[in-house]
């Protein structure tokens, strides 16, 4: 009796701990792991919140570069990290919606590793073509694409530029040739150079290049049109239904308690509402996408199965 008397005693404390905990939340420095690598969009994003909530809690806050194998590695390590809201992980799409699709082996599982805290921000991608391919909107590209099938080629240094391209061949029955790298900015250095024909890829490494007149801007992905490129039409003026776009959340370790979890939503929200960290985020092209933790938990499983839709009509098979 005694015995179950304990147990039944740290069961009805058990909440109230962590009540308390989430009160005293953070009583140390926190760290933000990313997946990129210093210079990125989301490292600077990540830099900016982290200052503010520096700010706000007294505590430090330190950004952690984990890069490689596509946010594998930094996926991993928070999804192994104690559940007490001390390591958190802010990501994007890619090891949250496409990493399960294309990659063969994964060490995390995006849907149940993790407690999701907030939706940050979210971006918009544009397609843009090497000026001397000749076309200037997405009809004529879509109609040249038609008299020369499989001959245009597509650079992509991201999931989120090849799965974009991908929607946008189904949509209008297209076919280009995929030409992979590493990353996005070599990729667009090969397009200005006339190797590939077009690319769908970030405002952040493209809006330079078409202002100098080197890419030229066809369409931009978002559901309308921005005013940081008004004179670029949404693809889906050309395109109706298309749109896609990349975005940043935050995640925590699954099992960190709830009311942890709402505190670091709350810390996420005046974070991102800072004139500092807004100014960040749309030198990106980004905008800021607030959300609660449940409505994060539903764009995660909707976004997760549409790319899973996206990419297995297109035939990509894991690697």
């Amino acid at each position: 009796m005694p015995a179950r008397r304990t147990l039944l005693a740290l069961a009805l404390l058990s909440p109230l701990c962590s009540v308390v905990s989430a009160q005293n939340f953070p009583a140390r420095p926190i760290t933000i792991v990313i997946g990129s690598t210093a210079g990125s969009a989301t490292d600077g994003l990540a830099r900016a919140v982290a200052a503010e909530v520096g700010k706000e809690t007294g505590q430090s806050v330190i950004v952690e570069n984990r890069a490689g194998a596509f946010g594998s590695i930094a996926a991993q390590q928070v999804a192994r990290a104690q559940p007490d809201g001390y390591t958190v992980f802010m990501t994007t799409n890619t090891t949250q919606s496409a990493n399960p699709h294309l990659l063969k082996k994964l060490a995390y599982d995006p849907l149940k590793d993790f407690a999701p805290v907030a939706l940050l921000a979210k971006g918009p991608l544009l397609l843009v073509v090497n000026p001397k391919l000749g076309v200037n909107s997405i009809a004529e590209l879509v109609a040249l694409a038609k008299r020369q099938p499989g001959k245009l080629n597509y650079g992509s240094g991201s999931s989120s530029a090849q799965v974009a391209t991908e929607l946008f061949q189904q949509m209008t029955g297209t076919k280009f040739n995929y030409v992979p790298y590493k990353a996005n900015p070599p990729a667009v250095i090969d397009l200005i150079a006339g190797q590939t024909d077009l690319m769908i890829v970030d405002l952040a490494t493209t809006v330079p290049q078409v202002k100098a007149g080197k890419l030229k801007a066809l369409g931009l992905s978002s559901p309308g049109r921005l005013s940081l490129m008004p004179g670029v039409p949404a693809i889906s003026e050309s395109l109706p239904g298309y749109e896609f776009g990349y975005w940043n959340a935050l995640y925590a370790p699954a099992a960190t308690p709830a009311p942890v979890v709402q505190k670091l939503n709350a810390l996420m929200r005046n974070a991102m509402q800072t004139a500092a960290v807004r100014n960040v985020a749309e030198q990106s092209g980004m905008e800021v996408a607030l959300s609660s933790p449940d409505e994060m938990n539903r764009f995660q499983i909707a976004e997760y199965e549409r790319w899973g839709r996206i990419i297995k009509a297109a035939g990509i098979q894991p690697e």
